[in-house]
């Protein structure tokens, strides 16, 4: 789905587990809570990130925030080194469910809607379930 202020509890709580767990900042979070309307305002529809048309959606069950799907229309040479067209992110308490799997295929979907006939997906070679 695109991004929506209806998951915001989730969202928030997702995320800042998330980067607790990875020991990365959370103080993006911060403007985030503060006006998260305009958060999920700036993530909808095709914006251009990483210096390339990109479209945000949000994986969620009910009024529950999974995870994000990010689909890069093109690729500049770093995102063909480390980034690919697709990218999904699954928050903790969601992982080890085929929710990545399902994303993978929603995003490849997306990938065929737009014209794009050859995917590159990338992973960090430590991360063996999102390898397989």
């Amino acid at each position: 789905m695109w991004p929506t202020v209806t998951v915001r509890a989730s969202y928030l709580v997702g995320e800042q587990a998330d980067c607790l767990l990875a020991g990365t900042p959370t103080d993006w979070l911060g403007p985030a809570s503060e006006n998260f309307a305009e958060f999920v305002a700036e993530r909808r529809g095709v914006r251009t990130r990483w210096g390339v048309p990109s479209t945000v959606f949000w994986y969620l069950s009910g009024d529950y925030y999974l995870g994000t799907l990010v689909v890069r229309h093109q690729l500049t040479p770093e995102l063909a080194e480390a980034g690919g067209h697709v990218g999904y992110h699954v928050v903790a308490p969601w992982r080890r469910q085929g929710h990545a799997t399902r994303m993978l295929t929603a995003g490849l979907a997306e990938c065929r809607r737009l014209g794009i006939r050859r995917v590159l997906v990338t992973c960090d070679p430590a991360n063996s379930p999102h390898a397989r």
